[in-house]
Order: structure tokens, then sequence, then C-alpha cells
């Protein structure tokens, strides 16, 4: 196979957003392994002390991940995160307006391989979250194990990232004043084992768990669609039933993380590597479904929201799938 290199005469611009690409991939990949090393480093050198005093903080802020995090307005507005933006591009499209007083749980679909529409549009301020909803503050959910790795988890939280344990949501819908938008990517992990171009399958029918806890807080419930988020990354084929495929469930169901076998271009090349493809992100925040509280909802009531909530969700497809290049025969399907 012959090798295409990128040319010589690369903008710098271009070659600006390839490098907030790459620390992203890098952030997403290894940043928590080297800084758990080098907490390992400093534990056994003679700056001890330190880390002695990092687990006491680790003790006393062990809560903070599931009490609305500690976000930065500074981290999330670096100027990185605009060559972020650039580098696919992506943009964020607002349907209505939402009433700062409530609280809301953005469903986001589909997972893709590495959420990088989630990241872009609701962990930093690149595609103007803040401008476009005002008074309201994103807070996308993350695997609680993440919060457990020194160093790491402090960087994660600056950019609005929070645990998503049950009591972590129920703090965020619980707050009286509004203000809180949950950002959950419904299909989870294992919908990143079926990212791939092309893809339209998303893992929603036995994904309940986040209506429940809108009917519980009477939290408004808003399905988000993001048009090119499996575009990014090409994957080796993994078909239910395939050895691989049993093996990255079986290797799901005990450590709780996907291990998607993706590739797609390099950073000096565009054969292979683990750089995603320069294709568009078109994330569309779709109406908010009015749901009244109710502390204890019945299955019924689960099941009912439920298909309300899949009937919007494929409205918000079909209204915008065109504005994204999709054909009047594509549609979604629900697993």
């Amino acid at each position: 196979m012959m090798i295409r290199f990128a040319p010589l005469n690369v903008p710098l611009r271009r070659r600006l957003q390839t490098v907030a690409v790459l620390q992203w991939i890098f952030s997403f990949l290894g940043l928590a392994q080297c800084c758990l090393a080098a907490f390992v480093l400093l534990s056994v050198s003679t700056w001890w002390m330190v880390a002695l005093f990092y687990v006491g903080w680790l003790w006393l802020d062990r809560d903070t991940p599931s009490l609305g995090g500690r976000r930065s307005h500074w981290v999330r507005s670096w100027s990185i995160w605009e060559y972020f933006r650039d580098y696919f591009p992506v943009k964020l499209v607002k349907t209505v307006d939402l009433d700062p007083k409530k609280n809301y749980i953005f469903g986001f679909h589909p997972h893709g391989v590495l959420v990088a529409g989630a990241f872009c549009n609701f962990c930093t301020e690149s595609t103007g979250f803040s401008s476009l909803f005002p008074g309201l503050k994103s807070h996308l959910l993350m695997l609680p194990f993440w919060f457990r790795v020194p160093l790491f988890r402090e960087y994660i939280m600056s950019g609005g990232l929070v645990s998503s344990s049950k009591s972590s949501l129920s703090y965020l819908l619980s707050r009286p004043q509004g203000g809180n938008v949950a950002v959950i990517a419904v299909g989870g992990a294992s919908e990143s084992l079926d990212a791939r171009p092309g893809a339209l399958t998303l893992q929603v029918h036995n994904r309940k768990g986040f209506i429940k806890m809108a009917l519980k807080h009477g939290a408004q419930l808003v399905p988000v669609f993001s048009f090119g988020e499996n575009e990014l990354f090409d994957q080796i084929q993994n078909p239910t039933g395939s050895p691989l495929r049993t093996l990255q469930d079986r290797l799901q169901s005990i450590m709780g993380v996907a291990m998607p076998l993706f590739h797609a271009r390099g950073v000096f090349q565009y054969s292979f590597g683990l750089m995603p493809y320069r294709k568009p992100i078109l994330t569309v925040v779709g109406t908010p479904i009015s749901v009244p509280p109710s502390p204890n909802p019945s299955s019924e009531d689960i099941e009912s929201l439920h298909k309300v909530y899949l009937d919007r969700l494929s409205e918000l497809f079909e209204q915008h799938k065109h504005s994204y290049g999709l054909q009047e025969h594509q549609h979604l399907t629900f697993l």
C-alpha cells in the first residue's frame, strides 16, 4: 500500500489544528497513565511528602466529582480548543432557547469512538455553548473510575467533566436554582464498538436509567444528535458473534471500558494512524421535553417517556439530516 504523505507547504493554522487534536488524543489515551506514573515516581522520590499531602487532598476532595466537579472557565477557554474545533470543524446548533432556571439532561447521540463532538461542545467554549445557552453550565458525565487517577482527575474536572454515578447526576438535577445541564452519551462505551463511517445504529432501547432520573427530579429531557461523530475513525470489522467482538464484550464487562480497535490517519501522512479524519461534526440540540417530577416513577411512566424521547430523537435526526448531506432513505436504527 502506498503511503500518502502530507505536503510540506501545509499552512501554519492547519498544523496548529493537528497539534491541538494530537494533544487531545494523547489526553484521551495516555494522559491518565502518565499522571499515575508521575505520581508513583513522586512518591518514591525525595519529594515524597508532596505526594503524601496530595493523598490527603484526594481524601478530602473525594466527593467533588459527584458534587458538580470543579470547572475552570480559563481552561475551557484555552485557544487550543479553537484549533481543535477548526480541525474537523465542529459546529453547535441551537434549535430553541432553554430556560436557565431549569435543569436539563442532554441525551447525546451517537457515542462515536472518542465522543469528540461532546467534548468540544460541552467541555470547552470553542463552539460558544455559554453564549448560545446563557445561564446554563454543561457537565459531561464520565465513568467514576477516571476520577480516582491522581492529577488526571484535576484536569478533566477543569473542563466540566463529572462522575456518571447516580449520586452525581442527582446532585446536578436537584439544584433548586436550575442552570445545570448533564450531558450523557446514552449509548455508552458499548456503542463505540459499532462506531464507523455510515453507522446510524444507536443502543437506546435498554438505556432507561436517565429517563428514570429525569422523572425523579423533573428535569427537562433534550435529545442531541451529533452528525459526523461516527465518521472520524474506521474500525477493524467486529460483527456481533465474531471472536473479536466476543473478546471486546468480555473485556468491557470486566473493566467497564470498551476497547474499539480504531484507526484513521497519521500526523504526517494520511494512510494510517490514530488521528481522526477531518470530517465536519454538526451537533444539534433539540427541543426539550417537559417532564413533571415523579419521586417514585412507575415502569409505565418510564416506558412512556422513553418512547416520547425516542420519537423526538428520530424527529430531530430527520429534520436536520439534509443539512449534513445525508440522503432521504437514511434513518436511525434503535437497538
